[in-house]
C-alpha cells in the first residue's frame, strides 16, 4: 500500500522561485517522506504570493488528490510570509495538534521556536502541513510529526483497518476523536 500514500512538497520562496537561491528544504523533505514510504508525486517552488499558494494547495487536494501536501517556507514574521494564511483560507478543518507538536520540538532546540506560525489542516481527503523554510528547522518539524501522518491519512480516507493496531499486532491507545 506504500504507493497509496501520495505526497506533494511545495517550497515557498521569492528568491527560490526566481532561481536566485537553491532550494534545499524541499528536496530534504522529499527525502524524509520517501524514507517513510511516501510516494512524492509533485514538487513545486512558488513565490510568496497568497493567491498562487492557495491555487497550488487547492490543485494538490482537489486536482491531484494527494494524501499529503507539505509546504516549506513563508511561515515567519516577514510581511511576505503568508503560507499559514493561504493554508487557513483553503482548509475545511484545522489540525492544531500538528503545529503544536512541531512547535514543542522546536522549543526544545531554541526559544525562537515560539515564533513559528505553521498551520495544518484538512481539505477534502488531503492533509496539508506547513513547515518552516530553513532546511534544519523543516527537517526537525516534519520529523516531529512524520510518525503520525500516515495514520491521520488512513483515518481521513477511511482506509480499512485504520484503527486496527500497529504492524506488531498490538493495539495502541488513540488520543483522537476516532
Amino acid at each position: 500500500m506504500a504507493n497509496d500514500y501520495t505526497a506533494a512538497v511545495i517550497t515557498l520562496s521569492d528568491l527560490g522561485a526566481r532561481g536566485e537561491r537553491e532550494d534545499t528544504s524541499g528536496p530534504a523533505l522529499c527525502d524524509m517522506l520517501r524514507g517513510d514510504g511516501w510516494n512524492v508525486v509533485h514538487t513545486a517552488i512558488l513565490p510568496d504570493e497568497i493567491e498562487q499558494i492557495k491555487a497550488a494547495l487547492i490543485d494538490c487536494a482537489d486536482g491531484k488528490k494527494v494524501c499529503l501536501t507539505v509546504t516549506t517556507g513563508g511561515t515567519g514574521f516577514s510581511p511576505r510570509d503568508v503560507t499559514p494564511e493561504a493554508t487557513k483560507a483553503v482548509i475545511e478543518r484545522e489540525c492544531p495538534g500538528i503545529p503544536e507538536a512541531m512547535r514543542a520540538e522546536s522549543l526544545r532546540i531554541t526559544p525562537r521556536g515560539c515564533l513559528s506560525r505553521e498551520a495544518a489542516g484538512i481539505r477534502g481527503e488531503t492533509l496539508i502541513v506547513n513547515c518552516p523554510g530553513s532546511e534544519k528547522a523543516a527537517r526537525e518539524c516534519l520529523g516531529a510529526v512524520l510518525p503520525a501522518l500516515k495514520h491521520g491519512v488512513e483515518m481521513l480516507r477511511g482506509w480499512s483497518g485504520n484503527c486496527a493496531g500497529t504492524p506488531e499486532g498490538r493495539k495502541e491507545h488513540h488520543h483522537h476523536g476516532g
